[in-house]
């Protein structure tokens, strides 16, 4: 039996094994919303144009109405044999209002009409994450205000570096999820030029109207070349690339709640309700939310690096490779919406251990460019010359046992004597973290400030660049 969508040409069906590799009902069912929507818009253009009827545009439009809600309604009659959604919803529609089913795919071709519903998709599955985003920034930006004036040590190669303040540092990710939204917002600009008209790949010859269908679908405009317009996937590639950022992202903040949540590290506790328990060793609580986020960006980023294997030596114009291209990136976004709904509830769940950051912070001499600092600035000379200073200072802490801030006057005048008491003004992780006030710095007073204008710049209207 021949295929009803191609079978012109063939005098048998294809083979059990043919059947089982190309059909892609499986996943590209999820399409369904905006394939109804768009041949809509290019039945009601057809007849605009003259090309069908008006009665039949209405009754495409009444048939593709009831074809809608029996999708959101899940009884929609799907049928494998027809390979794809899309055939699957012209030959049912077919069935419900007769022949003037059949006059939908005039001017049209499943290339460019594929390539417009996952425009679609894409273009709103960008917004859903957006949305999804700006929570998340919601959240840290309150656990950055809570926390404007809680200490903990700045990490640098995972050794402390110097004191910041925990509200400085959820900022940090306040700061790289607003990239994300940023790069999903220029991909979306990018991808909203409508392919529908462009046919299999030349145009046609029928008097269409792309800018017509490219409105009504809420395009900016008909993407201006037709081999392009069905053979392009930069838009689909440029998602999984804003992805796969954003889940390193999100994999960076789990790590660090890994660390800052085991024992020895003790900065956070997190509840029952994103940990778990160990089947033989009852006294664990593992932060596997957090272990499972930072595992699933290799999904991501494999799905990037996989669909542009896919697309890497493909010649113009669309080859069934291109079909690689949906599974990539419905996968990568259920896991986003998974990862950012978990890392938004463990932000929301965790809890600073205020006392074990602050004396965590005071380790490992974090106030010597401080010292450093104070050194240039009252002694006037030169910065290098204060290092060396400050260095010799550490070194006979280090030999004592004790902090820098436990040395005695007697000890540093003896390294340099022009060293008065007022250092030790600057000398605790307290006064380090206060006193960097310049902009974008760590003291309290910025993070303050800081958060209101991470509120007016990323959790207002519309995002502001």
């Amino acid at each position: 039996m021949t295929s009803k969508m191609w079978g012109g040409r063939f005098s048998a069906g294809p083979s059990a094994i043919m059947n089982e590799i190309n059909v892609s009902l499986g996943f590209d069912r999820r399409l369904g919303k905006q394939d109804v929507r768009g041949s809509m818009a290019h039945a009601e253009m057809l007849a605009e144009q003259g090309i069908i009827s008006k009665e039949d545009s209405a009754a495409i439009k009444q048939g593709l109405i009831r074809i809608e809600l029996e999708l959101a309604n899940g009884n929609f009659p799907f049928k494998q044999a027809l390979e794809d959604i899309h055939m699957n919803v012209e030959q049912h529609l077919t069935a419900l209002v007769g022949p003037a089913g059949g006059r939908l795919h005039t001017a049209r071709s499943r290339n460019d009409q594929v390539a417009t519903d996952f425009r679609m998709w894409v273009r709103a599955a960008i917004d859903t994450l957006d949305d999804e985003i700006k929570k998340l920034q919601d959240v840290l930006i309150g656990k950055a205000e809570a926390n404007a004036d809680t200490v903990m040590p700045g990490f640098t190669h995972l050794q402390v570096g110097q004191p910041v303040t925990f509200g400085h540092h959820l900022l940090a990710y306040v700061e790289m999820f607003g990239r994300d939204r940023g790069r999903f917002a220029d991909a979306r600009r990018r991808l909203n030029e409508c392919p529908l008209g462009a046919g299999a790949m030349a145009g046609t010859s029928f008097p269409i109207d792309r800018q017509s269908t490219a409105s009504n679908l809420d395009f900016d405009r008909p993407m201006a070349n037709s081999m392009d317009a069905v053979s392009d996937r930069d838009f689909a590639l440029e998602f999984l690339a804003a992805a796969s950022i954003l889940a390193v992202h999100m994999s960076r903040f789990a790590e660090e709640l890994v660390v800052w949540f085991s024992p020895q590290f003790g900065f956070v506790t997190l509840t029952d309700a994103f940990t778990t328990g160990s089947s033989m060793m009852p006294q664990k609580r593992n932060p596997d939310a957090a272990e499972l986020v930072r595992a699933k960006s290799g999904r991501v980023i494999g799905a990037l690096m996989g669909l542009l294997t896919v697309m890497k030596a493909l010649p113009l114009t669309y080859s069934k490779d291109m079909q690689e291209d949906k599974e990539a990136v419905f996968g990568v976004f259920d896991t986003l919406e998974l990862c950012l709904a978990a890392t938004m509830g463990m932000a929301d769940d965790m809890q600073p251990n205020k006392e074990r950051m602050a004396a965590s912070a005071r380790l490992g001499y974090s106030t010597a460019t401080d010292f450093a600092d104070w050194v240039t600035q009252k002694l006037n000379v030169p910065f290098r010359e204060s290092h060396h200073i400050t260095g010799q200072a550490v070194k006979l802490a280090e030999s004592k046992g004790v902090e820098l801030r436990e040395l005695t006057l007697a000890d540093l005048q003896g390294i340099d004597e022009r060293i008065t008491a007022d250092i030790f003004n600057v000398l605790t992780v307290e006064a380090a973290a206060a006193s960097r006030t310049s902009y974008g710095g760590t003291a309290p007073s910025n993070v303050r400030a800081q958060a209101q204008a991470a509120r007016e710049r990323y959790l207002g209207s519309k995002l502001k660049w």
